[in-house]
């Protein structure tokens, strides 16, 4: 994930998500191709969610999928209000999904790798 986030994001180290969102160029596509591509880290979720009271390996897993999702809807989280407004977001989107879906059951526990 260090490797994805230096080569496409241009940021040292690790991170949770990274989002590539071809909605605004749609015509650069080839047909079939998707316009929206998450690359998710589970290292990072099973390794949070292990450590944060609230949280679980699965819920992470949404949290980041949720996050990659609102950055292609054009959020932003670099400053202080932005990154505010987009929890706000996050935590409602999470809590409309918790109650159609088992979190658990859509991404079972995840183990560290060695």
């Amino acid at each position: 994930m260090a490797r994805y986030n230096r080569e496409i994001v241009g940021h040292r180290g690790t991170t949770d998500v990274i989002t590539l969102s071809w909605f605004d160029d749609p015509e650069g596509l080839f047909p079939g191709d998707p316009e929206l591509l998450l690359i998710v880290n589970p290292d990072a979720a099973a390794r949070e969610g292990a450590v944060r009271a609230d949280s679980s390996y699965a819920r992470e897993m949404a949290l980041y999928i949720v996050h990659g999702m609102l950055h292609a809807a054009g959020e932003d989280d670099l400053e202080e209000s932005a990154r505010l407004s987009m929890r706000a977001a996050e935590t409602r989107l999470l809590t409309a999904l918790d109650r159609e879906f088992s979190f658990a059951e859509l991404f079972p526990e995840k183990k560290l790798r060695s």
